[in-house]
């Protein structure tokens, strides 16, 4: 019972720590990745208008140049977070480059400290640059 009720103390404690830590982070966050393919700007612009990422989140489209630039809006009321992803293609020798900057807000001072201290707030851009390279049958690094 003695070890049940230390157990018990410190999932309460490290809740708390993590509660009070989230709420410390800022709310809003902006953050950037970038991959370079062996693709026309054309074949990059159908790739990502045509993404299926979190299949759960809903979205609309803010602004749509093609082939260079593409805005998506998390419009989901019932997550825990919102914000845009911009996409932007740019020609590069021997193919393109595509930016993803993530501007969000994480409204959960839990999400946020799992988001900001476990995930990482790159992790579902770098997901997507990853997918697009398995989708080219390519190889890709990931930058900043």
């Amino acid at each position: 019972m003695r070890y049940l009720l230390i157990a018990v103390g410190a999932v309460i404690v490290l809740g708390a720590v993590v509660a009070v830590c989230g709420i410390l982070l800022p709310e809003k966050h902006t953050a950037s990745r970038q991959a370079r393919y062996r693709q026309t700007p054309d074949a990059v612009w159908a790739a990502i208008t045509s993404y299926q990422g979190d299949s759960s989140l809903q979205y609309q489209v803010e602004a749509s140049d093609k082939p260079h630039r593409y805005v998506t809006r998390a419009t989901d009321p019932h997550h825990n977070f919102g914000g845009t992803w911009t996409w932007e293609i740019r020609p590069a020798e021997g193919g393109s480059t595509l930016r993803i900057t993530e501007d969000a807000e994480i409204y959960n001072p839990m999400f946020r400290f799992v988001s900001r201290f476990i995930m990482g707030y790159t992790r579902s851009m770098d997901d997507a640059l990853k997918a697009f390279a398995t989708q080219f049958h390519e190889n890709v690094q990931i930058e900043d």
